[in-house]
């Protein structure tokens, strides 16, 4: 992976040693704490409900042993803790005290980490598949197109006040596990008729209040051409982006009201200004950050006492059917560490759970981690042969649980609990649905079942593209919860289907219910997924078994 230069070193010490000064000038009342914000933001902290959050870069959510011991050391040392994993692949503090924060950051900085543009008007943390640089379906690992692009948008003097936040995704698949389609700018890999890499390119996609699917706006945009031409998107949007409303600044909305087709135009018409303006130092740069990108060295050895392990151990077995996938080397898998245990907070992971993460990943990953947008942590290469030891290690830390892809497997934000702008809780939601499931042990009988829980109406849980998607809303002061079916995050994106009224907090739970028993009975076999389920059969089985004399409270 990607290690700081001096330049990167020295940029972010001094960043540190800036807001250091800043923090002491609010500590002593020489700011305000509206002087004070903008500042604050541009390093990655928020006032939220309860204390301050800071918010740190994990970009394209690749991250070392090493730093995984420094974010356990911050949250045991300046937290309660633990860390939340989020969305976005980065992680939270929730608890920090605002005279600890610049000891935070600096702590971050002795590990080449930061929180600069995890927040404010600019590209925030560009990110990618977690399965990049092992993937067996990859056509070309994308982390290091990620990290030019972090590189140069980092501080870019032309784009830190845009008219709204900016997100980039990309994934080197043709298959989409980054969600590239509900991007400000989406890019996909994919071949052109001579087996040359380039990228699909999207634009306009993203969720929040008004929920919209990238246009794609390139079939095929050679390598080379990349970082001209998302200056150029850029570049167009920062001129046409409105400013008088912030909730019609985003891309999408430009997009919406200038046509796909014109923003098409303006964008080539600046990309064909652009394009002569880079020499080829971008490319020298990508062929650098290319070396340290390099696959590890891969171990040859025998998989016999893997496979009879798996035919042996039932408990094993599950966990591997789920949590395991294809590698491009046939000797390794790919493991996914759920966060998501019954009954616990999705995304959260204690000081000690990150400790043995990082160990597990030094002794059996050759030393490299992803975090997922899924909110889970990804070891990338496991020799198939250490995995009966691994899954032992993980079992005994709380961290074994076999639901990858599961109904368990929720995407949460904070919520109420702990998000000033949420109005509704999303986390007990998350817990009480998990257990429920585990009770009926109907987990597994399910299969493939994505529910997603955003706590406003902004949709940090991506509920929107969930097969169940759950919105909370306040409702006169009571807390109730809008559901969607059929939402998709893939490469066949597509927003999902409101099902109609609302329901109170503590009827949420037997509404799902409801609906997963209703795909149970109308699936036409055990391997007809809930999705494959309902884009067959559309809404209606569902909403009959949602509304059907249950009484919902109107949420319209």
């Amino acid at each position: 992976m990607y290690s700081y230069s001096e330049f990167d070193e020295a940029f972010v010490r001094e960043r540190v040693a800036q807001f250091t000064q800043q923090v002491e000038r609010r500590l002593d009342g020489s700011l305000t704490e509206e002087e004070f914000r903008p500042l604050r933001l541009m390093n990655g902290l928020y006032l939220q409900l309860h204390a301050y959050m800071l918010r740190v870069a994990i970009p394209y959510g690749t991250i070392n042993p090493r730093q995984m011991r420094q974010l356990a050391h911050i949250a045991q040392t300046w937290d309660k803790g633990y860390g939340h994993f989020t969305t976005r692949q980065n992680i939270q503090f929730n608890w920090p005290k605002l005279e600890d924060v610049p000891a935070m950051l600096q702590a971050l900085a002795d590990v080449g980490m930061h929180a600069i543009q995890t927040s404010g008007n600019c590209v925030r943390n560009v990110t990618a598949d977690h399965f990049a640089g092992a993937a067996a379906d990859e056509i070309e690992d994308p982390r290091p197109v990620a990290e030019l692009l972090r590189q140069w948008s980092t501080d870019h003097p032309e784009f830190q006040f845009l008219p709204r936040k900016f997100k980039i995704a990309i994934t080197g698949s043709p298959n989409d596990r980054a969600v590239t389609k509900a991007h400000d700018i989406g890019l996909r890999m994919v071949r052109n008729a001579a087996g040359e890499p380039g990228f699909e390119v999207m634009v306009g996609g993203g969720l929040g209040r008004t929920p919209m699917i990238g246009h794609t706006v390139r079939e095929f945009l050679p390598k080379a051409d990349l970082l001209p031409y998302v200056e150029a998107v850029l570049s167009v949007y920062n001129t046409l982006g409105r400013r008088d409303n912030k909730y019609k600044a985003r891309i999408k909305i430009t997009v919406h009201e200038t046509g796909a087709a014109e923003i098409t135009r303006m964008i080539e018409e600046r990309f064909a200004e652009l394009r002569p303006l880079f020499g080829g130092n971008d490319q020298k740069l990508l062929a650098e950050i290319e070396e340290a990108f390099a696959p590890p060295a891969f171990r040859n050895a025998p998989i016999d006492a893997y496979d009879a392990f798996h035919k042996a151990d039932p408990v094993f077995r599950a966990w591997a059917d789920t949590n395991l996938a294809a590698h491009r080397n046939a000797q390794y898998a790919i493991v996914t560490i759920s966060l998501k245990a019954h009954g616990e907070t999705p995304g959260d992971a204690t000081a000690d759970q990150m400790r043995l993460i990082a160990d597990l990943a030094e002794r059996y990953g050759h030393s490299e981690l992803r975090i997922s947008h899924e909110q889970n942590v990804i070891l990338p290469h496991v020799h198939k042969s250490d995995l009966p030891t691994l899954h032992a290690a993980l079992v005994k830390a709380g961290l074994g649980t076999a639901n990858v892809g599961l109904i368990s497997d929720i995407i949460a934000c904070p919520g109420m609990d702990y998000c000033a702008l949420a109005t509704a809780r999303s986390i007990p939601v998350a817990q009480q649905i998990a257990t429920r499931f585990d009770e009926l042990k109907l987990e597994h009988d399910i299969g493939p079942l994505k529910i997603k829980i955003s706590g406003c109406i902004n949709a940090c849980g991506h509920h929107h593209v969930g097969h169940i998607g759950i919105l909370g809303l306040d409702r006169a002061g009571v807390e109730n919860y809008q559901i969607t079916l059929g939402g998709d995050g893939t490469e066949t994106a597509v927003i999902g289907e409101k099902t109609g009224p609302g329901f109170a907090y503590d009827e949420i739970v037997p509404a799902i219910e409801r609906i997963v028993r209703a795909y149970l009975s109308v699936r036409q076999s055990p391997e007809e997924t809930f999705l494959e389920t309902f884009r067959r059969t559309g809404i209606a089985p569902f909403k009959a078994a949602l509304y059907d004399g249950e009484g919902a409270q109107d949420a319209a």
